[in-house]
């Protein structure tokens, strides 16, 4: 519906945010392992088109909050809460592998590709469920697999997984999650296994503007990777949210005390990398920069 601006009253801003119905909602998200609580009530919005970044060191409870969202916890792990795609309601607890509007780009790809399937079939398969033909297929498989950096993509078409590296069969995971066409992914730490020229490839492809730009949810400890991507940060420590805010306020002014402990060690990352003479890097920003 287009609201004619001259004509209609301005709606309050609160009005407009109940208007806007977001791509992905979780309130009050627990994640339980025999009482024992590990994700303590996550409360996540994320717009349609938005690239938010969900940060924290190993052990956060990042990815158990990716798994909470995809329906792929442990038979053994129970969620509660809220879950709503695109405003529609979602069961937490109830396998969701052929969820339409959601795409994962899992953290270990050797479990997330079938070992006996060459790889340009495996992204094949929801490009054909799209309509298109085999053939135009298996073309568009070779171009997604050249868009995330992959040098050789006829032959890694025509591979099977286990005849590439970790690095490269990430990137295949990430041109799979684009062939499936959702409007929302969720990327657990999907650049980790790169080296950096590779993770600029994949960012790259990641931020790329096409009119089906799918809302994404970043998460990962690597702060210069979210930087790239992200307009909007939270930070997850010990299964708790500590702080939420523009990724460029969490950069320059982190309040809490373990985001600030994150962004430093970042900033000593980046200064190894450059007395090593490493180029390909997101530069932070100082704090004494962002404070001017």
């Amino acid at each position: 519906m287009i609201i004619d601006s001259i004509k209609a009253p301005l709606l309050p801003v609160d009005m407009k945010d109940v208007l806007m119905t977001p791509a992905l909602l979780a309130k009050d998200l627990t994640v339980s392992l025999h009482g024992r609580t590990l994700v303590h009530g996550i409360n996540l919005r994320l717009e349609p088109g938005e690239r938010l970044a969900l940060l924290g060191a190993s052990g956060s409870g990042k990815s158990l909050t990716a798994a909470a969202l995809l329906g792929q916890l442990p038979s053994e792990m129970t969620a509660k809460g809220e879950l709503q795609v695109h405003g529609q309601s979602t069961p937490l607890n109830r396998r969701r592998p052929g969820h339409g509007n959601l795409a994962a780009i899992q953290q270990d790809p050797m479990t997330a590709l079938n070992p006996m399937v060459r790889l340009g079939l495996q992204i094949g398969i929801p490009l054909r469920d799209s309509g298109l033909s085999a053939k135009d297929a298996h073309q568009r498989a070779i171009a997604l697999l050249n868009s995330v950096g992959i040098e050789d993509p006829e032959r890694a078409a025509n591979s099977f997984s286990g005849e590439l590296s970790g690095g490269q069969l990430q990137r295949v995971c990430i041109a799979l999650a684009l062939a499936c066409r959702s409007s929302i992914l969720i990327a657990d730490e999907c650049t980790t296994a790169l080296d950096v020229i590779s993770q600029a490839k994949v960012l790259e492809v990641l931020t790329r503007k096409n009119k089906n730009k799918p809302a994404i949810l970043f998460i990962t400890h690597d702060i210069a990777a979210a930087a790239a991507l992200c307009t909007r940060a939270m930070v997850l420590h010990h299964g708790r949210i500590v702080e939420e805010a523009s990724m460029a306020d969490v950069l320059a002014h982190p309040h809490h005390a373990y985001t600030q402990r994150l962004v430093e060690a970042a900033r000593e990352g980046f200064g190894s990398l450059h007395r090593r003479g490493g180029s390909d890097v997101v530069a932070l920003p100082s704090a004494k920069a962002g404070a001017a």
